[in-house]
């Protein structure tokens, strides 16, 4: 089984009130006044009260380009990474000596070469280090690197992988784009990361870890909703494609998936006893709370991210799951991370608590 030693989130120090927020984009993104009071009636609905942001406000105005805002999140994001991974390591009483297998994941900026290798080479990891970059799975790249460290360690049970997750969300605001996607991300998401370090079940570490074991994981991939959410990449950047049929599609799909992953490994949606979900929204909230048949007091965690830090794209599972250990759950007791990326795709991973 892989154990996990260490769960470290990270936000950047620039925090702002969603009011804040809003009136700052009001010029930024360049609404008429229609659009501002639509962009203000979408903002106060997404239930979040403060966000970080990767650049003091200020900054964003005098962001004109893609090959800008690129620039300003290989350097703050290689940052923000680097201090969730050194935190970890820290909490996992090892050393970046230690490490064998580091996955980044990302989807808010383009790298090459890509995040761990710079953070690699600023904290000092060795130099034959596996790396994995991943790029492409969106939201559920929390849950999807940390299964991937599951596979790596069942192969190598004396092992030590690490995942850091980065997402600068602010740095993909569209200017000039008044579409319902744009507004409701500039209202929804953050900025943020974390680190997770895990080692195989032979590792020295185990027995004195107080932390989660991974027992399993699974992926969902529904075929023909490839235009629900992702990206439209162009010469203005990164262009949010975020459908209104996300919501459905959670709640016509998720609900079987997860019970049909929980009776493979023996288990049923009530035999859960923490949950840690991606906060897509108020609205997917709602409709996994639905699909699982859950009362919204067992996403509780999932709702206060939300409402804290807002939408942190693949680094709020992490966030969520350091929430959920510091409740200290039974020992014994099983949580499921979930989350949701383009595809439309779904990411399973079944932890049981120390």
């Amino acid at each position: 089984m892989t154990q996990v030693l260490a769960v470290a989130p990270v936000l950047p120090a620039h925090r702002y009130s969603q009011s804040q927020l809003t009136d700052a984009l009001v010029p930024i993104i360049g609404v008429d006044a229609p659009g501002e009071r639509m962009l203000r009636r979408i903002h106060g609905g997404c239930e979040v009260d403060y966000r970080h942001l990767a650049l003091p406000l200020e900054r964003y105005a005098a962001l004109s380009d893609f090959g800008q805002t690129n620039d300003a999140f290989i350097e703050a994001a290689v940052e923000l990474g680097a201090l969730a991974l050194t935190n970890a390591l820290r909490e996992a009483g090892l050393t970046p000596q230690d490490v064998d297998l580091v996955v980044s994941v990302t989807i808010t900026g383009l790298a090459v070469p890509s995040l761990e290798a710079r953070i690699a080479e600023r904290v000092g990891l060795r130099p034959d280090v596996v790396r994995l970059p991943i790029v492409g799975l969106g939201c559920m790249a929390g849950a999807a690197g940390t299964a991937r460290l599951h596979d790596f360690l069942r192969g190598r049970p004396d092992g030590v992988a690490a995942l850091i997750s980065v997402e600068l969300c602010s740095l993909t605001i569209q200017r000039g784009d008044d579409s319902g996607a744009n507004l409701v991300a500039s209202g929804l998401f953050g900025d943020g990361g974390g680190a997770l370090i895990a080692t195989g079940a032979d590792h020295p570490s185990v027995p004195s870890s107080t932390g989660p074991r991974v027992l399993d994981s699974a992926s969902r991939l529904y075929i023909g909703t490839a235009e629900a959410m992702g990206w439209d990449v162009g010469s203005t950047g990164l262009r949010i494609v975020l459908g209104a049929e996300v919501p459905d599609l959670v709640r016509d799909n998720v609900g079987d998936d997860v019970a049909a992953f929980l009776a493979r490994n023996g288990l049923t949606i009530a035999d859960v006893g923490w949950w840690v979900c991606h906060p897509g929204g108020p609205k997917v909230i709602d409709s996994l709370a639905e699909t699982l048949g859950l009362p919204h007091a067992a996403l509780e965690l999932t709702s206060r991210s939300l409402r804290e830090v807002g939408n942190l794209s693949s680094a709020s599972v992490l966030h969520i799951l350091r929430a959920a250990l510091d409740r200290s759950p039974e020992p014994g007791t099983s949580g499921l991370m979930m989350a949701m990326g383009p595809g439309f795709s779904l990411e399973l991973v079944l932890l049981e608590a120390r």
